[in-house]
């Protein structure tokens, strides 16, 4: 039986309403007229190598199927976790996501006075974008909260490029609403049957994430410039 999870009302009219877009490769947002890149975009680029190597290894359609096979799982996960947030009847019936959502549920409950939900946010000061899965409160803590499925277990250093999103979202949204973010938290539920609570400070990935946001805009600027005019 769903938990009767408690939602802030917050003022959102500053906030993107539409979608990002596709631009040479890269998915950007349209913010008051000027393109930000996505922060998977911006960290995107931190794995091209392994990505490369990876492909390289298993080949492209053995590759290009198993991301959209993941991507797939976590959009699954994604709507189970949003569905059970709002007390809504679950539109998912796979066994593998329904599996994934039973054993991250025990840490969805943990979240309460939630402030926003699948919501675009964006930052001027970052000049990025981007869709937070989840802002509210974990274990008393207002946090940015991040839902993740993977095939195994995943060691931390394996995820760097989960808490740099995090802390991007955390740094909008404290810059949209003035209001700090305690603690970043990544759940990670695997097909393997292992789940794990990452609990981290944005303080630790600021300058990483700077530096990664200069890194995109001098590869993208490179990549582009001959479309770039």
């Amino acid at each position: 039986m769903a938990r009767n999870f408690t939602f802030v009302d917050l003022d959102k009219s500053n906030l993107p309403k539409t979608k990002g877009k596709n631009v040479n490769g890269f998915r950007f947002y349209d913010i008051e007229g000027k393109p930000y890149p996505s922060v998977t975009s911006v960290l995107g680029i931190r794995k091209k190598k392994e990505l490369k190597e990876w492909r390289d290894k298993i080949g492209d359609d053995v590759a290009n199927w198993e991301m959209n096979r993941a991507a797939r799982r976590g959009s699954a996960l994604h709507t189970l976790v949003e569905q059970y947030l709002k007390d809504e009847t679950p539109s998912i019936r796979g066994v593998l996501p329904l599996g994934l959502f039973k054993l991250l549920k025990p840490y969805v409950d943990q979240i309460d006075n939630i402030h926003l939900l699948e919501t675009i946010m964006f930052s001027k000061k970052l000049t990025i974008a981007g869709q937070v899965d989840c802002v509210a409160e974990y274990n008393g803590k207002l946090s940015v909260i991040d839902f993740k499925s993977a095939n195994s277990e995943r060691k931390e250093n394996w995820i760097d490029n989960y808490f740099l999103q995090t802390t991007a979202y955390a740094m909008m949204y404290e810059e949209n609403f003035g209001t700090p973010i305690e603690q970043i938290v990544i759940l990670i539920a695997a097909e393997d049957g292992s789940v794990a609570a990452h609990v981290k400070e944005k303080k630790d990935y600021i300058d990483e994430l700077i530096t990664s946001i200069d890194n995109f805009y001098k590869y993208y600027e490179e990549e582009n410039k001959d479309k770039i005019k």
